[in-house]
């Protein structure tokens, strides 16, 4: 986990991982708070293959052991990424997701258009859910 600065000014906290998928392609997660709305966590997906191009909205989909869930794309409400016209990131709201899980066990990603599997491990699980955890204790 790093420090960075938001558009605001303000020093907040993100994750940054550079992870390959099963077909050797290397993506950017990036998991950050949403400006304006700190109790939620965004994840930004970017890609680094030169022709690719990303659809949205698109859902994401995760998978851990016989659990699954769908991520909403948000990638249109950032106005930076809605103008890129490089279409090579993907924003998701990953708060509802994070709440819902017990434990760190790894994730598998699968997007439309950009990958079909994409293994997270759980140390990057871990720090995602730490981060929602002291969102959560900074409000009370």
């Amino acid at each position: 986990m790093e420090l960075f600065e938001n558009i605001n000014g303000n020093e907040v906290q993100r994750s940054l991982e550079s992870l390959r998928d099963l077909d050797d392609q290397t993506w950017q997660l990036v998991v950050y708070p949403q400006t304006g709305h700190e109790d939620n966590l965004v994840l930004r997906i970017v890609g680094f293959t030169g022709s690719l191009r990303l659809n949205h909205p698109e859902k994401l989909h995760l998978k851990s052991g016989l659990k699954s869930w769908d991520l909403k794309d948000i990638t249109l409400s950032n106005p930076q990424l809605a103008n890129d016209n490089r279409d090579a990131a993907a924003e998701f709201l990953l708060s509802p997701f994070l709440q819902e899980l017990n434990n760190n066990r790894p994730l598998r990603l699968s997007l439309v258009g950009g990958f079909n599997d994409l293994p997270v491990p759980p140390y990057v699980v871990n720090e995602w859910r730490s981060m929602l955890k002291s969102f959560i204790r900074n409000e009370t």
